[in-house]
């Protein structure tokens, strides 16, 4: 599945062969030349991934990283540093702030599709193609199926999303602006509500095959997806 990915390089013709790939790739990419522009874009929107260069004007990546890393609305967001800089130290120093990876220029294309691959499939789960089984759920993404203790589910593309999910990050527990940013996106301008309309009805569809306890209501916290007794 594609994945949302933001870029923050200031030099154009890397910034755009970059793009080009992950685009060719089946990702959806945005870009900024600095943190500053890239801050901006991430008031109204939530990537699943920021590839960041260590050397931008203004705030420094490192900078900026660490920035990610202190608030609560990206803190989670997977971070993969691109810099020229080789020695071990630098890269101990781009893991310590926060960085998931820290990908050495030049790189080839492949080299960085496989190692975004590597951190999705790892952080963000509910982007990948990988089918996933769970407590008797069999969801596809490539073929957009649900099948529940052996009955298949007939869910509309936002359900199916939300399922996704909540059976990708298990035994936690989501408020409903965190549903509306990972499911909906965060330029979504309905309201929080609309979390609750849907996972009634996917407690409905999950119902004739048992399940629909897996989804559990926490009391001011918001909903969560449970596997533990």
């Amino acid at each position: 599945m594609a994945a949302q990915i933001l870029i923050v390089e200031d030099e154009p013709p890397i910034q755009e062969l970059i793009s080009v790939n992950l685009t060719r790739a089946g990702h959806v990419v945005r870009c900024a030349s600095d943190a500053e522009q890239a801050r901006e874009m991430l008031l109204r929107w939530l990537p699943d991934l920021v590839l960041l260069d260590w050397m931008l004007p203004g705030m420094s990546g490192m900078e900026f990283t660490r920035l990610l890393r202190s608030e609560a609305r990206t803190r989670d967001i997977p971070i993969i540093i691109l810099s020229a800089r080789i020695e071990e130290r630098d890269k101990i120093a781009g893991l310590e702030v926060g960085a998931d990876d820290y990908i050495t220029k030049p790189f080839s294309a492949r080299e960085l599709i496989a190692r975004i691959a590597v951190i999705l499939r790892r952080r963000v789960p509910q982007v990948t193609a990988d089918v996933v089984r769970l407590s008797g759920l069999v969801l596809d993404p490539s073929a957009k199926t649900v099948v529940a203790a052996g009955i298949p589910l007939s869910l509309g593309s936002t359900e199916f999303r939300l399922l996704h999910f909540l059976v990708t990050h298990t035994d936690r527990v989501y408020s409903r602006s965190q549903l509306l940013d990972h499911v909906w996106g965060s330029d979504f301008e309905g309201d929080d509500r609309t979390v609750d309309v849907h996972i009634s009805r996917l407690r409905n569809a999950l119902l004739p095959a048992g399940l629909d306890s897996l989804i559990r209501t926490v009391r001011g916290s918001g909903y969560s997806l449970s596997v533990s007794p």
